[in-house]
């Protein structure tokens, strides 16, 4: 889409979003709830909003539309909508942003008293009132965000206290998003102004050397750095490559301990923060000193979990950290062309961040990977059913690309038809397939933008990795299935938590059945079978009783985002019906190849240490037509790399001969065994 394009095309986007969602979603919503939602995910993306629970909620004097808790229940974010369906923005008045935002003061009010007592206990309203409510002397801070399709006027939103609960509120309407939207960043620029908002200026060396960026090298303090966090969070790593990772691992505890015990030390244990920016106001003393006084779209590229971790150190009573004596040494590069931003930052935090070698690339949806996925999807059209006309899967690799397509179709009747001939994935949607499938629900329950991101991590284990045909109709396969399993669930009304149902469901499908569902026949019928949609009814039962009863009363969301709870889930005893037993992938056994050579196989044995003896002689003791029928299965299932099948099937070779494979077979093909096992792979 268009950097040029002009807010009154945007709004139109945003309306064509709204309707789509409309089209695809059979939640019971209003008008406004899918306004909601298509703005959160903006939002998501812009790095406003982390994890938001979509939750509509209209009573006397009363309103929520979204909400979102963090961990710790410090933070608290309430979203209210005003939405006025128009083919033309609107304005809004003060009067009706007041009136929302009043009505959301009052919930958090009877949220933390007893509004819990009105819901139904497995809906995501009671989670929320109830979450407040025995939490509510944690809270520390509530922010109120208005959300509008309008024009708002500047209002000047004064902070309140309540009960020592601060509550703050925050604005988004077209013309905000608008501009976010059309800066390229998909992000509101972060500008810092040291003297205006903390009354100092970062004293630093100055260095050009280059006619595209410019270098300052500072000091700055711990409390300087953790205030700063602290306002602007996650949205000062959108461009660091590992700022979705929670602050754990042997390097944050020690930077947790240095901060703890020798807080004076840091400067020398610690590598400092390396930072970007667009722009940089620069004074002088009379000596003609440089000294730091604000930063234009400031950046932490490396160094997230260091700042991360001095926040955290400096919030965590136990630590009790003295951040006065605490200083990080800071690198600012400051880009002079934007057009080189998008070039020169993500090599910077790549080469920064050599410590995993991850570059930001990765998480771009301009990698091989995505483009692929967008070309096969362009080109393969689905089998035509029962005369219907066939369909064309849009694959949305970029925001915008699917409105762009709409809007060339000119009446209504036509655009109706594109949506149901090109039915739109974005690549959300996809990391949601994939994750599902592979049974990772408890990843696909931190949220759209987490997922996507962790997918991508594990997509680079895979190498270089392009989709061929084959895969991408196996990925339409599962992208039918998830749609169908959302429309099942749905039906059978179970008050809320969809989301986790349906990705807990799939996982445990497609563990139950060692992935071993006939994907081919899926895109091929484009459609599930009777038999699949029984199973998938069932399994969403117990699924739901699981995920709504966590142990200890534990908060569902919270629940579902843990291991554990997958674990509980894949241990639940199910037997899936004859029917789908009679349509899964048949794993008959290849012949095993026998060679006539009497010749003795050379041992390694003898050569080995007793641990890599006790390995080879594991993969001994698993049958050649086991190892053959793994192969076959990770073939079929298009599970792990090429070379990794080749090495099963060796070991298969190897021992069907009578000889004896060496460690590093063994090895290699333990570690598949194990995990197929793990997969639900059964000979």
């Amino acid at each position: 889409m268009s950097k040029e394009l002009t807010i009154t095309e945007f709004y139109k986007t945003i309306n064509e979003e709204i309707q789509m969602a409309r089209d695809t979603e059979t939640f019971g919503w209003e008008d406004q709830d899918f306004f909601t939602a298509v703005i959160l995910d903006y939002l998501e993306e812009v790095g406003e909003v982390e994890d938001p629970i979509i939750c509509p909620f209209r009573g006397y004097g009363l309103q929520l539309n979204a909400y979102s808790i963090s961990e710790d229940y410090e933070n608290v974010e309430i979203y209210v909508s005003i939405y006025k369906p128009d083919d033309s923005i609107q304005s809004v008045s003060r009067t009706d942003i007041d009136a929302a935002i009043k009505r959301a003061i009052q919930l958090y009010r009877k949220a933390t008293n007893d509004l819990f007592e009105s819901f139904e206990k497995d809906s995501d309203t009671y989670e929320f009132a109830i979450s407040l409510h025995n939490h509510c002397d944690d809270i520390k801070k509530v922010k109120i965000i208005a959300l509008t399709n309008g024009l708002v006027k500047s209002i000047d939103l004064k902070n309140l206290d309540l009960s020592g609960v601060e509550i703050s509120f925050s604005v988004w309407d077209m013309d905000r998003l608008y501009r976010c939207f059309i800066s390229g960043k998909m992000r509101e620029t972060i500008e810092i102004d040291f003297l205006k908002e903390y009354n100092i200026s970062i004293p630093c060396i100055e260095n050009k050397t280059s006619d595209k960026y410019s270098v300052y090298l500072a000091i700055i303090s711990g409390e300087l750095l953790a205030s700063i966090y602290e306002t602007h969070g996650p949205r000062l790593l959108e461009r660091n490559v590992r700022s979705f990772l929670q602050v754990k691992g042997a390097v944050n505890k020690g930077i947790r301990d240095t901060l703890r015990d020798e807080p004076d030390m840091f400067l020398a244990y610690n590598n400092g923060i390396s930072v970007t920016a667009e722009e940089v106001e620069i004074s002088r003393d009379e000596n003609g000193k440089p000294s730091i006084c604000r930063i234009r779209d400031m950046q932490i590229v490396n160094g997230g979990q260091t700042t991360a971790s001095i926040y955290n150190a400096w919030k965590d009573k136990k630590i009790n950290a003295d951040l006065s004596k605490v200083f990080v040494q800071m690198k600012l590069s400051v880009i002079d062309n934007i057009e080189d931003m998008n070039t020169i930052v993500p090599k910077i935090s790549a080469f920064a961040n050599t410590q995993n070698k991850i570059q930001m690339a990765d998480f771009s949806a301009n990698d091989p990977y995505h483009r692929k996925i967008e070309e096969l999807s362009r080109i393969t059209w689905a089998p035509s059913i029962s005369g219907s006309k066939p369909m064309n899967w849009f694959y949305e690799r970029a925001r915008g690309q699917y409105a762009d397509m709409l809007s060339k179709e000119t009446t209504t009747l036509r655009r109706k038809e594109f949506k149901n001939t090109h039915p739109l994935f974005t690549k959300t949607d996809l990391a949601k397939y994939e994750n599902s499938w592979d049974q990772l629900p408890y990843q696909v329950s931190e949220g759209a933008q987490k997922n996507f991101k962790k997918f991508t991590l594990k997509l680079k284990d895979r190498g270089n990795f392009i989709p061929d045909i084959s895969y991408y109709q196996r990925l339409i396969a599962k992208a039918i299935l998830f749609r169908r399993t959302e429309k099942l669930v749905q039906l059978q009304q179970y008050g809320g938590y969809r989301a986790n149902i349906v990705t807990y469901t799939i996982a445990y499908l497609s563990y139950v059945t060692g992935q071993r569902i006939d994907l081919e026949r899926i895109w091929k019928e484009q459609a599930t079978t009777p038999a699949l949609d029984e199973n998938i009814i069932s399994i969403s039962r117990f699924v739901h009783d699981i995920i709504t009863n966590p142990p200890g009363g534990a908060n569902v969301s919270e629940w579902c985002k843990k291991t554990k709870c997958w674990e509980t889930v894949r241990d639940y005893k199910y037997c899936i019906t004859d029917d789908l037993e009679q349509q899964l992938i048949n794993m008959a056994n290849p012949k095993q190849v026998v060679s006539n050579s009497d010749q003795a196989s050379r041992s390694s044995l003898n050569e080995a240490s007793e641990e890599e003896r006790l390995l080879i002689t594991r993969a001994r003791e698993i049958p050649a037509k086991t190892w053959y029928a793994l192969s076959r299965w990770a073939k079929e299932t298009d599970n792990f790399q090429g070379w990794q099948r080749s090495i099963v099937f060796s070991v298969g070779q190897l021992i069907a001969r009578g000889k004896t494979p060496s460690f590093k077979q063994a090895n290699q093909a333990l570690i598949v065994y194990d995990e197929a096992i793990n997969k639900g792979f059964k000979l």
